[in-house]
């Protein structure tokens, strides 16, 4: 069944209506740096209704953005605010500076999630050290929480 904003969320499709140089921020690959992956997002609290803002790594596989708990798979916070309202603001602020409204939608198809993070943890594994996490093994990813991220147009 199809929902409304449902194609929002085809693979890569948000991204190549971005303005060049954000796509080019948002497209890392393997070789980008520690601070090209590291972005704040906003998302509303789950139970107050106010604006929380964070810092956290996103993730690029198969051509998408993703949000990702990391190894442990904890609760998070950001987590469940998106589930509870997963319309949030993707703040770039390393280099290009920009603001762009995005939605999130929890990856759990389990072929979905392990090829993911397989790719995650590849990506983290890099000789340079991408994401400062090295070396990290995909069983210990296993449990995080994984959200799939797709950037909307400004009204």
């Amino acid at each position: 069944m199809s929902t409304p904003g449902t194609n929002d969320f085809a693979r890569g499709a948000s991204v190549s209506r971005l303005p060049d140089h954000i796509r080019r921020a948002i497209e890392i690959t393997p070789a980008a740096g520690t601070g090209e992956r590291i972005i704040d997002i906003t998302t509303l609290g789950r139970r107050t209704g106010r604006a929380r803002r964070i810092e956290i790594f996103f993730y690029r596989a198969a051509g998408t953005t993703y949000l990702c708990s990391g190894a442990g798979g904890a609760a998070t916070d950001w987590h469940a605010n998106l589930l509870a309202n997963p319309d949030f603001t993707f703040h770039l602020k390393n280099g290009i500076r920009a603001d762009l409204p995005a939605r999130a939608a929890p990856v759990t198809d389990p072929a979905e999630r392990q090829a993911v993070l397989a790719e995650i943890v590849a990506d983290l594994n890099q000789p340079h050290d991408p994401g400062t996490i090295r070396p990290t093994r995909l069983e210990d990813w296993a449990g995080s929480r994984l959200m799939r991220i797709s950037f909307r147009h400004r009204p």
